[in-house]
């Protein structure tokens, strides 16, 4: 790669990553599968573990001693600086400050063990925008988003000399630390917003139900049904004239989102009866104890989405509305009993059968009531939805200077022993 640090200071000189440290990453999976991870064991890290500012040591998958033992240059050690170099969090780096068990890296992942360098000032050079830029170019070029060795291995990196890289990172871990902070702040807001819908949502559910009586679920289901979920490729499909087999991120908090599938390879013939039609209920199957029991309505242009196997689709009885179970599915009434009966052998992945989802308890509303239902839930979410969308341009903002910030000390455009960030407050 053509280096992209064109001016650096005096003193300051180019290199390439390979010239500062070793780059290890996993080939294949000598045959590990899922249905190998254990209770407890040895942490196996994944992309979503790296990428809070402190690494995830707590909720990953475990492997067993041996699969742990078969790979000893990917045990993880204090120092190491981890890329993601798989699918669409491709490019985030994280340093490992301490092993507080052992640990190692599953396919996705890329070691970088620093020699002659300050992991932290390495960790924020693959951070900045102008390396961010060279992973994307390369992410762009191809149809399943990677990083291979090679290409990490060339990319380019500034080298100050070592007080000043530890000055740079020093500098930049402060600023950071501050700008979570305000992260913290605007996403504490922003689950407050999240109870005052759950609260407003519950007291009508409660007030409805307290008025028309429940039934249960299973006298307003004709069928419920399941679907299939052959090997995709990793990218969603392009155009609708693709076939794609829905994400379980399609479903999530009551609203649907047609873009997450995965494309269906052309050679895969399509099981058309699991074809999504607009308008039909759909709820995840398998999840989180949190997010199993999701539900939304499929909306838009849905043609060739195929439903998976991890998502019900719930056929409804003549005078019953998809959109107004959706709302009464998201109250506490029924989300506490989903939760009570979720099913699985971790905590990380529950499931929820067909039997369960018959049992919820729904109000026996007229179509005119499920109406005003509707309604009154929508208009209470209004409010919270603008404030919603300033938090959201706040966090956008925030996430630009972080950025600049770090760009510009990476590349010696600052003097990090005078400069502060800090004026982003307002």
């Amino acid at each position: 790669m053509k280096s992209a640090f064109e001016a650096v200071p005096a003193g300051w000189r180019v290199t390439r990553v390979d010239r500062v440290a070793s780059v290890h990453a996993r080939i294949g999976w000598k045959a590990l599968t899922a249905a190998e991870y254990q209770e407890d064991g040895y942490a196996f890290l994944a992309t979503p573990n790296i990428k809070s500012p402190e690494i995830d040591f707590k909720n990953v998958n475990y492997i067993s001693e041996f699969r742990y033992e078969e790979s000893p240059e990917l045990k993880l050690a204090e120092g190491d600086v981890l890329l993601a170099k798989d699918g669409s969090t491709l490019g985030i780096a994280n340093v490992v400050r301490s092993v507080p068990r052992p640990a190692t890296i599953n396919g996705s992942i890329a070691i970088l063990r620093p020699r002659g360098i300050e992991p932290r000032f390495l960790r924020y050079v693959l951070a900045s925008s102008i390396i961010q830029g060279l992973i994307n170019s390369v992410k762009d070029g191809m149809g399943v988003p990677h990083l291979f060795q090679w290409d990490i291995k060339r990319l380019p990196v500034p080298l100050p000399p070592p007080t000043e890289q530890r000055r740079i990172a020093n500098f930049l871990d402060a600023e950071s630390a501050h700008i979570d902070h305000l992260v913290g702040l605007q996403n504490s807001v922003r689950q407050k917003l999240d109870e005052r819908d759950r609260a407003s949502r519950d007291t009508l559910a409660e007030r409805l139900a307290s008025r028309v009586g429940e039934l249960p679920f299973r006298r307003f289901v004709t069928r419920i049904e399941q679907g299939a979920s052959p090997q995709c490729e990793a990218v969603p499909r392009q155009g609708i004239n693709e076939w794609g087999v829905l994400k379980l991120s399609a479903v999530k908090g009551g609203y649907f989102d047609s873009a997450e599938n995965k494309r269906l390879p052309d050679e895969v013939e399509p099981v058309k009866a699991y074809e999504v039609r607009a308008g039909d209920l759909l709820v995840t199957r398998a999840n989180t104890p949190n997010l199993v029991g999701d539900v939304a309505v499929a909306t838009g242009d849905v043609s060739r989405l195929l439903l998976p196997d991890l998502i019900y689709r719930v056929r409804l009885a003549a005078g019953i509305r998809a959109d107004y179970i959706v709302q009464i599915a998201l109250s506490s009434r029924v989300r506490i009993q989903i939760e009570s009966a979720a099913r699985g052998t971790s905590q990380s992945m529950v499931k929820l059968r067909g039997e369960d989802i018959k049992e919820w308890p729904i109000p026996r509303a007229t179509l005119t009531e499920q109406d005003n239902f509707v309604r009154e839930v929508a208009r209470g979410a209004e409010a919270t939805g603008r404030l919603r969308a300033v938090i959201d341009r706040q966090l956008g903002l925030l996430s630009e200077r972080r950025q600049a910030l770090i760009t510009a000390a990476v590349t010696g455009q600052i003097d990090v022993s005078t400069a502060s960030g800090r004026g982003i407050e307002g």
